[in-house]
């Protein structure tokens, strides 16, 4: 492949990024599809049809993921989050930091860029802290905190930390296909119990599931099929074009804050190029901000006090910082991850949740002091 052509094909994988991001985007601001919306619903109110969604794009993304990997259409093992390591320290500390920021926040990331497009001026203030903080949790002070304390303690698999593998391995299954089977029965299994109340098959709900957990599945395809190259034409080795790691990638929303700004304040900088993390964030808030404008649900809104003032502070702050030490967020590890079946995803995401969990009934706890 010559410059031109590979050029030709990063500048397709960018704005087909952009716009399964921007679908992910109106589908999640028409259905509310939300991780800690379903943690709240399910805690306060039990309804469980949000977690319903968000367990049924988990098994789109699953059985997705297996599928594309049986039919040789991605390499799994070049996944971002399939990796030898299992952090279990860092996934389950920054889980919580998250999961409890979440809370704080009004939302993850993927909400935060949702209510962005909506014209929730506190999501503003939420996108500006995490993105810095994560920033810094990747290169910066906190990087350097992270790297020499919690990072260093890790158990190794080899070849992969993945559940997919260690399961195939002890039932005896081919270790290169074995994963994918697991992640297809696993996936099945999780639709099956979803789909079987009759309650929640509703045009949002499944739309909600099934479209976002596409999506999930669609930008692995583009990534990790599409975005291949074997040959780069400078350094003549194997490439994912247009992704932050070089890596196989799909949606996550952490680390692309932090990509966006920088790309906004270094744009003259020649070495700053166009990358998908960028292209995904701003296409979650295209989509959020069509669709809201077409439904009629824009509107302006800000802080009620000083302390939604200092809660969204400190949630966009955790968030970041958490994030970045979790290794992704509620999508990024939750749905993304998950697909993968990497061990890193199920620690990241079960703290996640208990951050949650300790966020939503420190909530309840402040309502009784004002009381």
């Amino acid at each position: 492949m010559d410059q031109a052509a590979f050029q030709s094909l990063s500048f397709s994988v960018l704005w087909a990024g952009f716009g399964l991001a921007f679908l992910f985007g109106a589908i999640a601001q028409v259905t509310h599809f939300c991780t800690m919306g379903a943690i709240s619903d399910v805690v306060n109110i039990g309804d469980w049809s949000r977690a319903r969604q968000w367990v049924l794009a988990m098994a789109v993304a699953l059985m997705g993921f297996a599928a594309l990997s049986l039919g040789d259409l991605i390499r799994p093992g070049d996944a971002l989050y399939v990796t030898p390591r299992w952090n279990w320290l860092s996934t389950s500390l920054g889980g919580l930091m998250f999961g409890f920021g979440m809370v704080l926040a009004s939302g993850c990331g993927n909400k935060t860029l949702i209510r962005v497009g909506t014209g929730n001026l506190k999501a503003w203030v939420v996108f500006m802290v995490m993105g810095i903080s994560a920033f810094a949790t990747m290169r910066g002070i906190t990087a350097v905190w992270r790297n020499s304390t919690i990072d260093q303690v890790f158990a190794t698999f080899d070849p992969q930390a993945t559940l997919g593998y260690l399961l195939s391995t002890w039932l005896g299954l081919d270790p290169t296909q074995g994963p994918a089977w697991v992640g297809l029965v696993l996936g099945l299994v999780l639709a099956v119990w979803v789909l079987r109340h009759a309650e929640f098959w509703t045009p949002t709900n499944l739309w909600a599931g099934l479209g976002c957990g596409s999506v999930i599945v669609a930008m692995w395809w583009l990534t990790g099929h599409v975005g291949w190259v074997e040959e780069h034409p400078l350094t003549l080795e194997p490439v994912y074009v247009a992704t932050n790691s070089g890596r196989m990638e799909s949606l996550s929303f952490v680390a692309p804050m932090a990509y966006v700004l920088d790309w906004l304040m270094f744009y003259s900088d020649k070495s700053k190029v166009l990358t998908l993390g960028v292209m995904i964030a701003l296409g979650v808030i295209s989509g959020s901000c069509i669709s809201s404008l077409m439904t009629r649900t824009f509107r302006l809104e800000g802080f009620g006090s000083v302390e939604d003032l200092g809660n969204h502070l400190l949630g966009g702050l955790l968030m970041g910082v958490g994030g970045v030490t979790a290794m992704g967020c509620t999508i990024g590890q939750g749905l993304s991850g998950m697909s993968t079946l990497a061990l890193n995803a199920f620690t990241a995401l079960a703290f996640i949740v208990m951050g949650a969990l300790i966020g939503l009934k420190y909530q309840i706890w402040r309502l009784e002091q004002q009381v």
